[in-house]
C-alpha cells in the first residue's frame, strides 16, 4: 500500500470509529507495524488533521474534520452500489426510488474509469422473493422514528388475535420478502416486533414517547445480544 493510501484508510478508521483505537488495532487492520502507525499518526497530525491521542491510550479523530469529496476507493463504490442495489430491489418504494437514485448519482460523480463499478458491478445480489404488501406508510414510520413519536397500531397476529398498541417505534427491519417495525410496546412493556403485512390499522399521533430514539435503540439492541 501506498503511503498516501495508508493516511487515507488511518482517516478511514478512525472515523468509523466510536471509540480511541490503538496503534496496534490500526496496524492489524492495515497488515502493517505500529511503528508505521506511529509515523503515520504523526504526520496527518503534522497535516493539521485533528488527530488526539497518545500512544497506549489510542487516538480519535475529532467532530468537524471532512475529507474532499468523492475520494471513493473501488471497493467503496462497489460496497455503495450492491448494498443500494439490494435496498432498490427488498426496500419500501421511497427507499427503492431513493437507491436508484443514489447508483445514477454514484455513476455520475466518480471518474470516468470507475463509473462501471457503479452501474455493472462485480458483486450482484440474489433475485428477490415476492415480497408481501406493507400495511403501513413505512416512509412515514421512519419520520417518526427520527422524531421519536408514538403510533397507534391495530395488530392482528400469526393466529388472526386482534390487539390494539401503542408504539415507541425504534427500528424498521427488511428482509427478502417480509418487513418488520420494532418498537417498544406499551401493552407488553417490552420490545416487540410487528410483520407489516398484519397491520390492521396505524394513527400516527402526535405525542412524544420519553426516551429519545437513539437511546431506546440502543436499549433494543442490548436485548438482542442478551437473547
Amino acid at each position: 500500500m501506498r503511503p498516501s493510501d495508508r493516511l487515507f484508510q488511518i482517516i478511514q478508521i478512525l472515523r468509523r470509529s466510536r471509540r480511541p483505537l490503538t496503534a496496534e488495532a490500526i496496524a492489524s487492520e492495515l497488515e502493517t507495524s505500529k511503528r508505521t502507525i506511529y509515523r503515520d499518526i504523526s504526520t496527518l497530525i503534522g497535516q493539521r488533521v485533528p488527530i488526539r491521542g497518545e500512544a497506549g491510550l489510542g487516538y480519535v479523530l475529532e467532530g468537524g474534520f471532512d475529507l474532499p469529496p468523492l475520494m471513493l476507493t473501488s471497493d467503496e463504490i462497489e460496497a455503495a452500489a450492491l448494498g443500494a442495489r439490494w435496498v432498490q430491489s427488498r426496500g419500501d418504494p421511497a427507499l427503492a426510488r431513493a437507491a436508484a437514485d443514489l447508483i445514477a448519482k454514484l455513476a455520475a460523480i466518480v471518474p470516468e474509469k470507475l463509473r462501471d463499478v457503479a452501474l455493472d458491478p462485480v458483486s450482484r445480489t440474489g433475485p428477490a422473493w415476492e415480497p408481501t404488501e406493507d400495511r403501513i406508510d413505512l416512509a412515514r414510520v421512519r419520520g417518526w422514528i427520527h422524531e421519536g413519536k408514538k403510533i397507534a397500531l391495530g395488530y392482528s397476529d400469526e393466529q388472526g388475535r386482534a390487539t390494539q398498541r401503542i408504539l415507541w417505534p425504534v427500528a424498521v427491519g427488511y428482509f427478502d420478502s417480509v418487513r418488520h417495525l420494532i418498537a417498544w410496546c406499551e401493552l407488553r412493556r417490552d420490545f416487540r416486533s410487528f410483520r407489516t403485512d398484519r397491520i390492521a390499522s396505524a394513527e400516527f399521533l402526535d405525542e412524544r414517547y420519553p426516551e429519545r430514539p437513539s437511546v431506546l435503540r440502543a436499549r433494543w439492541r442490548k436485548t438482542i445480544k442478551e437473547n
